[in-house]
């Protein structure tokens, strides 16, 4: 929120239909919520982002930096205050039933029958448990726990995901702030808590909930994931980061689960493109810099996203 966010044109350009705010959308890091309610104030007063809201829906979780400590989880003491602030800013209304329940995660169905989009940002803060240290290496010191008790998503929110499965959509783009599909070799993923990633893959399957792509960001780096195994077809992530914000290192970590093998690391916004018009609708997944080009691309049918 300190820097240009020129991207926010380039974004423009495209006259999106909806937009995707999925996590650090501001630096807060902070204990002090007046303080963190400056910082979103700094981006509200970006024109790009004005203009952004003025174009499309925006539809907003948080990841840790937002939420208001690095890799924070439920341990967070400020959290409520916190939900409250991303709430204010994000312009939910007074009303909603979003502000009388824990956690930022929501629904929304876009689109006639036939052709419905049902996006779920989920919440992998609020609920969190803590993560398991160890030997550092690349991409942190976060290890695989194996600790059945321990959560992603909390129980209650993993009981609404359930219902919000069974919903009618023809497509679902599920919105983790975090990498749900690449290995875990450090730094925050799902993979830190393979009991709840699994869960995940058996509730997809227990629901029988189609055309699920998952979207992601965090890395600084924008990259596609693959998974056949253990899923009933196979599962995209689509990761897009950052908006403005370079990492220094510029350096991968490693992912087994590549669809691609190019990753790419420069200012970037992701795009979920789907065609209806075609006998089996397409869903093409990009990855755009700063100027528009095309960096990562990978279109999919429909049909390959059922059992």
């Amino acid at each position: 929120q300190e820097r240009p966010v020129p991207i926010f044109e380039t974004i423009l350009a495209h006259d999106p239909e909806l937009f995707l705010m999925i996590g650090d959308n501001i630096y807060a890091d902070t204990h002090d919520i007046d303080l963190m309610r400056a910082k979103y104030a700094r981006l509200g007063a970006v024109a790009g982002y004005q203009k952004l809201r003025q174009t499309c829906p925006v539809l907003a979780t948080w990841d840790d930096h937002d939420y208001g400590v690095n890799d924070g989880g439920a341990d967070y003491p400020q959290r409520e205050a916190s939900q409250q602030a991303f709430f204010d800013f994000f312009q939910v209304p007074a009303d909603s039933p979003l502000r009388g329940r824990p956690g930022v995660y929501d629904a929304r169905t876009f689109g006639p029958e036939g052709r419905r989009v049902q996006v779920i940002p989920l919440d992998t803060r609020y609920f969190r448990s803590p993560l398991k240290p160890g030997e550092k290496r690349l991409g942190g010191s976060w290890v695989p726990d194996d600790d059945p008790a321990k959560t992603m998503l909390g129980e209650a929110q993993w009981m609404w995901l359930e219902e919000q499965l069974k919903q009618p959509a023809e497509v679902r783009l599920l919105v983790s702030s975090i990498q749900c599909l690449p290995d875990a070799v450090g730094q925050e993923t799902w993979s830190n808590l393979p009991h709840e990633r699994q869960r995940l893959f058996r509730l997809i399957d227990s629901t029988g909930a189609e055309g699920i792509v998952i979207l992601s960001g965090d890395r600084h780096w924008a990259e596609l994931s693959r998974i056949d195994e253990g899923v009933p077809y196979p599962l995209y992530d689509l990761t897009s980061s950052s908006l403005n914000q370079l990492h220094p290192r510029g350096t991968p970590t490693q992912n087994s689960r590549r669809a691609i093998p190019e990753t790419f690391h420069r200012e970037n916004f992701g795009v979920v493109a789907i065609d209806w018009d075609q006998p089996d609708p397409t869903i093409r997944l990009e990855i755009r810099d700063l100027e528009d080009a095309v960096r990562l691309t990978k279109t999919l049918r429909l049909s390959e996203l059922r059992p």
